[in-house]
């Protein structure tokens, strides 16, 4: 049997999208490698600008409950191993079955990305993803007291969440700068990342103070009089000038050396010392989860400011391959919002170009959403997200300018 849509993915993107297509009267059928859905809502809870509460978990059940409602088909735990095209439908193949489908969308998300640690492959070393799963989706502890390696918006997340959950993070600080992680090693690189978290934080002064930082002469300032101590969100410090370069233990975590550092990220002489924990979390970022696109035989262009290589598409959430459509955080790094609402637009792409355009004006004003959601979003993995996606347009307008037929047939 051949299905309208199949949708890889059973996150906010993946869910809202089949969540309006079956509206429609689309057949839908949403796979999933995790046991349940919601990806990586699952794991988030966190304080709006404006007081109120994100949870996650409670986000993920109002989807997964309109996707049943609607008749959405969801197979879980059921790993997807291979993608073909023959003739004009996608054969989706799974470790349980083949599925086809005249209409594909890829809403696979986002993986972090490794930052190596000397001593990182002791138990008790972990990504910060997989505390926040541990600790807001399994309820089980990392650890008693641990320390976070990599200060990014996402780490400043979960350190916020841990908090919440009375575990006890050490501090946050930057790992020692190596050919992998230049980016996330040097302070002056990584202070204007907090920034887009800002309004996370308890103390009004980091707050106040963070709106000054855009002036480059204060942006300066700050990192030069930073205290050596940092400066403490939800009574966490964050360290900017100093680094992890040792994770040690005989069989598990055992503590870690941590040293001073200059605005470069270079290790100062003589400022090691010790630290006991038990479990240590490392941030390296993330970035678009896209191999399936990719065997898909979509083409990919590397954009930075959208943390990675991202399948080549346009705002309908279209890719050059005929009933092939990508939303959510494989097109660019942002959040649970955005992705949610990339999927009610790849849900309308799908259901107009299946009934000749007669959703064009609903589709528009679902474009129109998403910018209005990216603007107002409260935490940016990016902050020149914008660019990327003036980059992703132009490299969609050059590939058709190259490429006579407006789809690869």
């Amino acid at each position: 049997m051949t299905n309208d849509v199949i949708i890889i993915g059973a996150g906010p993107a993946g869910l809202s999208a089949a969540i309006t297509c079956a509206k429609h009267g689309m057949n839908v059928v949403v796979i999933d490698e995790y046991y349940k859905p919601g990806g990586r809502l699952l794991g988030q809870l966190y304080e709006e600008p404006d007081g109120s509460w994100w949870n996650g978990i409670k986000e993920s059940d109002k989807l997964y409950n309109q996707a049943i409602n609607s008749g959405v088909q969801l197979k879980l735990s059921v790993p997807v191993i291979n993608i073909e095209r023959q003739g004009t439908e996608w054969n989706v193949f799974t470790n349980m079955e083949t599925l086809q489908a005249n209409n594909l969308l890829v809403a696979t998300g986002a993986a972090e990305s490794p930052a190596p640690v000397p001593g990182w492959t002791l138990p008790g070393v972990m990504s910060v993803g997989a505390a926040q799963v541990m600790t807001n989706v399994q309820r089980v502890k990392p650890g008693e007291k641990g320390i976070i390696i990599g200060v990014n918006v996402l780490s400043a997340a979960i350190a916020q969440e841990l908090k919440l959950a009375n575990i006890s993070v050490e501090s946050m600080t930057l790992p020692k700068i190596n050919s992998m992680n230049h980016d996330y090693a040097i302070p002056k690189n990584v202070v204007n990342s907090l920034l887009h978290v800002s309004h996370l934080s308890p103390s009004p002064i980091i707050k106040i103070g963070s709106n000054l930082m855009k002036y480059k002469l204060i942006n300066k300032l700050a990192l030069k009089f930073y205290p050596n101590k940092g400066i403490k969100m939800w009574d966490i410090p964050i360290q900017l000038k100093k680094a992890v370069t040792q994770i040690y233990g005989t069989d598990k975590v055992e503590g870690v050396t941590i040293a001073n550092v200059d605005d470069y990220g270079q290790i100062i002489p003589k400022s090691e010392k010790s630290i006991e924990v038990d479990f240590v979390c490392i941030s390296g970022g993330l970035y678009p989860l896209a191999e399936l696109a990719a065997i898909a035989g979509c083409p990919f262009y590397m954009i930075e400011e959208l943390g990675g290589y991202v399948p080549l598409h346009n705002e309908r959430m279209e890719t050059p391959l005929s009933g092939l459509f990508v939303a959510g955080n494989i097109t660019g790094i942002e959040g649970a919002k955005v992705a949610a609402a990339q999927g009610t637009v790849a849900g309308l792409s799908i259901v107009n170009n299946t009934l000749n355009s007669a959703f064009e004006f609903e589709l528009e004003e679902a474009i129109k959403q998403v910018r209005i959601i990216r603007e107002e979003n409260p935490i940016q993995f990016h902050p020149h997200i914008q660019n990327g996606r003036k980059k992703m347009q132009k490299y969609w307008n050059e590939y058709f300018a190259n490429n006579q037929e407006s789809f690869i047939i």
